[in-house]
């Protein structure tokens, strides 16, 4: 047999650096009330959520993912012809192809770098940071840019109660480099595709273009389905991440789940009994649900606060569309 030559594996991988980026127009809970028969009161009730960001015209899905990159590639110490792989975690790419990570990679000026999208719904940033930390710790590549970036008002429907008051719009991005100790506990991830309906597109741009549907389609989501799975199942897939590592709960500096809505992460911490020295994530409250970017987005929030403290460990817990999910314990940056 033929002995094929692999990459020299290193001793672990870690991230280097975590970049944001917001855009500019706030939007209050009081302007999106009247279209939906809400009101302010109702929706912090329900969700947590006091405002949310809205991307302008100019606020493109790669010019908020570049952004976002710019600032954790220049914390990270790293240059853009240094990278080997763009990893872009989104669900709103506004055609079905090509993949906005190569289009990313160009912006930034990255030569010639892997470069594919994930498309795993509000799971996607974790799965995508999984995966390249494998991809540094094999030796494939040196270093690894991961991002998740959402315009989720392109997929929205303002009038729609069920979701119109729950989503905004964002970027994260992390750098993930060669280090001489484990950044990365193990990925425990997993889907049910027979909930797939919990959370999808009211119809199929074929339905549209056929002429079969009027409307092209916007997200639809079974708010209380979603919200009893992830009560139910996001517990163990925690728990489970919190054995693979070989830590406990009491050893976390920091709980970053996917901001989704408080009452979940409430039922969450409470079910887990973390201690109060662990920095539970609330970014939803200003920033909605970002989707693929809320789980970079809290952690940036969380530094920013000087809530998370470099060199501890923090779990991510991204969950969602698919339905999927995905947790993993990390050193912070």
């Amino acid at each position: 047999m033929i002995k094929i030559k692999s990459a020299p594996a290193r001793a672990g991988a870690r991230i280097l650096g975590i970049g944001a980026y917001r855009p500019d127009r706030i939007v209050s809970n009081d302007e999106i009330a009247p279209a939906i028969d809400s009101s302010d009161e109702w929706i912090q009730q329900r969700t947590g959520i006091t405002e949310r960001r809205f991307a302008g015209e100019h606020e493109t899905l790669v010019g908020m993912a570049v952004s976002a990159s710019v600032e954790a590639l220049a914390e990270a110490g790293i240059k853009p012809e240094q990278v080997g792989i763009v990893l872009m975690a989104t669900l709103t790419n506004p055609v079905q192809f090509p993949a906005v990570a190569p289009q990313v990679a160009s912006e930034l000026g990255i030569p010639n770098p892997g470069a594919y999208d994930v498309g795993a719904a509000c799971a996607g940033f974790v799965y995508a940071l999984a995966t390249a930390a494998d991809m540094v710790k094999s030796g494939s590549i040196e270093y690894a840019l991961v991002i998740g970036a959402e315009r989720m008002t392109d997929v929205l429907d303002l009038t729609d109660r069920g979701s119109a008051f729950i989503f905004g719009d964002g970027a994260g991005a992390m750098v993930v480099g060669p280090a001489d100790f484990n950044g990365f506990g193990p990925v425990v991830w997993g889907s049910d595709g027979s909930q797939s309906e919990a959370i999808s597109m009211t119809s199929s741009w074929f339905d549209f273009r056929s002429g079969k549907v009027k409307e092209p389609p916007t997200l639809r989501m079974q708010g209380p389905v979603v919200f009893r799975w992830a009560v139910s199942e996001m517990v163990g897939v925690v728990q489970k991440a919190l054995v693979a590592a070989g830590i406990e709960a009491k050893d976390l500096g920091a709980f970053v789940p996917h901001q989704a809505n408080n009452r979940i992460t409430d039922a969450i911490v409470k079910a887990l009994d973390f201690p109060d020295s662990v920095a539970v994530a609330r970014d939803i409250r200003n920033s909605g649900n970002t989707t693929a970017a809320t789980v970079p987005l809290a952690l940036h929030a969380l530094r920013a606060e000087g809530r998370a403290i470099s060199g501890s460990p923090a779990l991510l817990l991204g969950f969602g569309a698919g339905l999927t999910y995905a947790a993993q314990v990390v050193v912070m940056p």
